[in-house]
């Protein structure tokens, strides 16, 4: 029995790696890159940008401005403020995937205003959720990113970007 303990132990210490697929490391290269996504400064309160005024609840929404980017494969990053009645706020560093209509949590913000990773994977937008409405009304219209940061805050000023405000009604409000 001590020999079969004692071949156990020492099967769990190889230090020969595990085989993998093609495909297994082609994704995980893609994963541990998008991984090292470099997080943005805390959001100020003074330049936030809120959206979805109109709707009544307990939350209000907001996006810190300096923190939206659109990379060159048409990933749209930014900082989600969700703010209280009583002023407790929920802060992420998110992504959305335009063209497959995904969604990523990047970081969540600690109240001593640091950032902790997040190990959340791309996922599907799901209905009702604040992230649908930002892909659908702001950054995301037709399926399609915005080209800039600068046309997403616009989109934010505006009440929502002008693709999503024609062309056959708006897309999350369908879908809740």
């Amino acid at each position: 029995m001590r020999f079969l303990l004692a071949l156990l132990v020492l099967a769990g210490c190889s230090t020969r790696p595990a085989e993998q697929s093609e495909w297994e490391r082609e994704n995980r290269k893609a994963a541990s890159s998008e991984e090292q996504v470099p997080l943005p400064a805390y959001p100020a309160s003074a330049r936030l940008i809120e959206f979805d005024r109109d709707r009544p609840g307990d939350f209000r929404f907001f996006i810190d401005p300096a923190t939206l980017f659109v990379d060159e494969k048409g990933v749209v990053r930014y900082v989600l403020v969700a703010r209280s009645r009583s002023g407790v706020e929920n802060v992420s560093y998110e992504a959305l995937r335009c063209e497959a209509a995904q969604h990523r949590v990047y970081a969540l913000g600690r109240p001593d205003g640091t950032w902790s990773r997040s190990r959340t994977d791309w996922r599907p937008l799901e209905p009702g959720t604040r992230q649908l409405e930002l892909y659908a009304d702001y950054f995301c219209p037709q399926k399609v990113p915005i080209h800039n940061a600068a046309e997403g805050v616009s989109a934010l000023q505006d009440g929502g970007h002008p693709f999503a405000k024609g062309f056959g009604g708006d897309w999350s409000k369908d879908r809740r």
